[in-house]
Order: structure tokens, then C-alpha cells, then sequence
């Protein structure tokens, strides 16, 4: 066994230390990272939504100075309108447009799409990263429960309406959670009714089912590239504001926005493994098994991944031919 592959063993293991900024720390010692800074993405197109704040918006930067041609997309027209100046000016980097879009309402992503096609015939990288979590139950205009159609419904939207537009090699990115692991695939509870609604819980259903379907564009689109990944425990304004318990509790092990979106970056740029793997869930730029308790691995079945891709296709409206 490697030398990195026991000391990530060991960090793997317990929770605290994997997920936190000791994980980060070490592993990008010990694996040697390659800085990315070093990437060039001057002739790459990368789609990125929620990149107003927090981990979105901390790639988003680092995306610009790589030189990507980088389509912010965002539900503000204000922020996203003030994110895309401020990227220009500190980067240098002419090509970064916007687009204003919820990614929980279905009509307002066929609009982005519609808009990022006619702007771009290919699309190198597409990163789902918008989302939030909710401590009361919200529904959208089409009934979906808000964190399922943020998360989920609309991303599925998106990737499907866009496949056009990836080509060969292109990358769709996840960024899920890894709260994940707390919950089995579920489809009959999919949607939390309200007498019984907690939002870290419906935020875990949903970041599993990214998870999963991830999982499964990678078998039903073989030309690109799918990955999921977590970004551990890092300090966002979501964290602070939705979860201030957790927040406080475990506040100096935070990763910063920077570590947090490291993963993300280098599966969108890196030419190596991420180029050459599908299906994939990733921490810290190395691969993960997705369940990490039995009772989830046992709910991980045919039949109720099927279940769930049907219920994603059908509250899209869209499903592959």
C-alpha cells in the first residue's frame, strides 16, 4: 500500500478529520496536488449556477483567472450582474456572461438553456452547484417540494435540455453533500410532508438522490463525463445561516470556500482522472464509495433507482429518448 493511500486511510475513517480542514490539509500534501492555478482553461466553456456566494461563487473566481469562458447563472440579476463585473475586473478575463435563472422553476430553465445554447455551441463544463437548505417546507408553482426541484428536478432539467451541447469529453459536476450518508434512497418519502418536515433531513434526500443519478447519467450517456462530489465541512453563509448550532460547534474546523470548491475546480479542468472516469463520487480529489452504513447501502436497489429517475423525469417534464 502507498504511503498516501494509508495516511488517507486513516483520515477517511473518522468523520471529523476527513471531512474537515485537517482532511484538506493533509491530502493535499501527501497526494501532492497539481495548484490550480496551473490549469488553463482559456478555450473551455464552463456553465456554473449559484455563483453569488459561498463555494459557487469561490470557484467562480478562481475559474476566471484560469480564463475559462465562464456563464454564471443565478436566480439575482443584481448579484449575479455585480459578481460578474467584479470577476472581470480582478481577472482580466473578457468572456463571462449571465444568466438569470431559478433553478427550481422549470419554465425559468428552459429560458437559461435556451439562452446558453444560442450563445455556445458546446459546453465543456456544466457545474450544479446552486442550493440552499430550508428549514420550513416550500413548494414551487408545479408542487415539487423547493429543495427536491432546486437540487434535483431542475439540474435534471438542465443537464437534459443541454446534452446537445456537451460533446464528446464534456463534464457534468455535482456539488452534493455529505450529509448524504445519513439517508437511504428513498422515493415514496422523496418529498417531507410538512406535520413531519425537517430541512437538514430533506437536504440529505436530496443531495442522495444527486448521488444516485449521477450515478446513472453516467450509464445512460456514455460521451460525457458525470461526477459528483462533496466539498467536507466548509464555512458558506448557507452553513452559518441554516445550520448555526452545527456552525458554532465545529466553527475552526471549517474548510474555507477555497478548499471546498478545490474538488469541484480540478474535475472540471484536470485531464487526468476526471477525464478519463464517469459515475464517480469524489472528495478531495480522490474517488469515494457513496454509502458509508448498511442500511443505505440495502435501500440502493434496481428497483428504487429506477423509481427515482422516473420520478425526477417526470416532474421535469423531460426524459431520454
Amino acid at each position: 500500500m502507498k504511503f498516501a493511500d494509508a495516511v488517507d486511510g486513516l483520515i477517511e475513517a473518522p468523520i471529523v478529520t476527513s471531512f474537515s480542514n485537517v482532511g484538506h490539509a493533509v491530502r493535499s500534501r501527501v497526494d501532492d496536488w497539481r495548484p490550480l492555478w496551473s490549469y488553463d482553461m482559456r478555450h473551455r466553456t464552463v456553465v456554473i449556477t449559484g455563483p453569488t456566494s459561498g463555494l459557487g461563487e469561490a470557484g467562480a473566481r478562481c475559474l476566471a483567472r484560469l480564463g475559462a469562458r465562464l456563464v454564471l447563472v443565478a436566480r439575482n440579476p443584481d448579484k449575479v450582474a455585480t459578481v460578474a463585473a467584479e470577476l472581470a475586473t480582478r481577472s482580466g478575463n473578457e468572456h463571462i456572461s449571465t444568466v438569470v435563472a431559478d433553478m427550481g422553476d422549470l419554465d425559468s430553465v428552459r429560458a437559461a438553456v435556451r439562452s446558453i445554447v444560442a450563445r455556445h455551441e458546446r459546453v465543456d463544463a456544466l457545474i450544479h452547484n446552486a442550493g440552499s437548505l430550508f428549514n420550513e417546507r416550500r413548494t414551487q408553482p408545479n408542487g415539487t417540494e423547493t429543495t427536491m426541484a432546486v437540487h434535483v428536478v431542475g439540474p435534471f432539467l438542465m443537464t437534459g435540455l443541454m446534452l446537445a451541447s456537451l460533446g464528446d469529453g464534456s463534464r457534468v459536476i455535482t456539488m452534493s453533500s455529505g450529509g448524504m450518508y445519513s439517508v437511504p434512497l428513498t422515493v415514496g418519502g422523496i418529498e417531507m410532508h410538512e406535520d413531519s418536515y425537517r430541512g437538514p433531513t430533506q437536504y440529505a434526500i436530496a443531495k442522495r438522490s444527486q448521488v444516485t443519478l449521477n450515478e446513472m447519467w453516467a450509464e445512460r450517456v456514455p460521451h460525457v463525463r458525470f461526477h459528483a462530489m462533496h466539498p467536507g465541512w466548509a464555512d458558506t453563509p448557507g452553513v452559518a445561516d441554516s445550520l448555526p448550532g452545527f456552525h458554532r460547534l465545529v466553527g475552526p474546523f471549517l474548510r474555507t470556500p477555497q478548499q471546498g470548491m478545490d474538488t469541484m475546480v480540478w474535475l472540471a479542468a484536470d485531464d487526468g482522472l476526471p477525464a478519463e472516469t464517469t459515475g464517480k463520487f469524489w472528495l478531495d480529489r480522490r474517488t469515494r464509495e457513496i454509502h458509508k452504513l448498511d442500511r443505505t447501502r440495502r435501500s440502493d436497489t434496481p428497483d428504487r433507482r429506477q423509481r427515482l429517475w422516473d420520478w425526477v423525469a417526470e416532474r421535469a417534464g423531460w426524459d431520454l429518448p
